[in-house]
């Protein structure tokens, strides 16, 4: 830990604060100072006043000045701005790593214990390390309260970290536009005390009952309800409620047809999207899940379906 971070929801409040303080009232200084001077010799030196023009010779200690000055003023920003960048790539020893996966368009966690959220759940106090993921696009996770923000490129592994010392729920934002539904993607950190987050994490490890359980949080671990609802919402994809075994009017090499949507239909609807496209929905929104999923996770997606009604 690089410093206490009291009742600030995260470690690097502080720090960032401090610097847009100070980039931020030096810019503000010279704004009004100039601005100052400018209408000074605006009617100091009106035609009225100075109705012929004064050679004035350069000025070698007003060069020096302005240039000095503003050169220390900018050497003190870059060590604001180098000291908060070096302090955020310093993770501690002790910190409990998350995996953070960013997809097309939904922000999923994957903890220790196996389990994926999405929403992410951090106890209060400790250092906690994103190992961020991206699987299709660039996207940029963003925690505007925590003062952290970190790129997340395909095929590039990164991490960002941080410490809340405040109880509470703050949101997260993809601050990289990565597609049709980008200001969509949207989510949650909720900072628990460390008793609440260890009933939460013992309860979460717990296998979930009920049908369709597993294919629930598979649902949610890819980050599908972010185009697909279960209610009968129209999104960027169909809705999902009541599909399994129903009608659906479909486009097939250019051609309307009327398909079931049984379980074959379901899984070629997931390895190859574009194969069958629902009527009025756009081709090519949604990626191939060939290489990220499991036959058999995809035979619990299917049981979730079965589900909704």
């Amino acid at each position: 830990m690089i410093e206490e971070t009291t009742n600030n929801a995260s470690n690097f409040v502080s720090e960032v604060d401090s610097a847009f303080v100070f980039i931020f009232g030096i810019s503000l200084f010279f704004l009004f100072a100039i601005t100052i001077v400018m209408v000074y010799y605006v009617f100091r030196y009106r035609k009225s006043k100075n109705p012929k023009a004064t050679h004035i010779e350069g000025n070698h200690k007003l060069e020096i000045i302005w240039t000095v000055i503003p050169t220390i003023l900018v050497v003190i920003m870059f060590y604001y701005g180098w000291a908060g960048w070096k302090s955020q790539r310093e993770v501690p020893e002790d910190a409990m790593t998350i995996k953070s996966i960013a997809r097309m368009w939904s922000f999923g966690f994957e903890y220790e214990n196996g389990v994926t959220t999405d929403t992410l759940y951090v106890p209060i106090h400790q250092p906690i390390n994103l190992d961020l993921v991206a699987v299709d696009v660039l996207h940029s996770i963003y925690i505007p309260a925590f003062r952290i923000k970190q790129d997340m490129v395909p095929g590039k592994p990164d991490f960002i970290w941080f410490e809340s010392g405040k109880i509470g729920e703050y949101e997260i934002f993809c601050a990289e536009y990565c597609g049709l539904r980008h200001s969509f993607m949207k989510t949650a950190v909720k900072v628990l005390s460390q008793e609440d987050y260890d009933a939460w994490y013992k309860g979460s490890s717990q296998t979930a009952e009920g049908a369709g359980a597993e294919g629930k949080a598979l649902f949610q671990k890819f980050g599908c309800f972010a185009c697909h609802s279960i209610d009968g919402s129209k999104l960027v994809g169909p809705s999902l409620k009541g599909i399994f075994n129903n009608k659906r009017m479909v486009i097939k090499d250019g051609e309307e047809i009327e398909l079931v949507a049984d379980a074959e239909y379901i899984k070629r609807s997931i390895y190859e999207p574009n194969a069958d496209v629902v009527k009025d929905f756009v081709p090519g929104m949604m990626v191939s899940y060939k290489a990220m999923i499991k036959d058999e996770e995809v035979d619990q997606l299917i049981e979730y379906f079965k589900t909704l009604e």
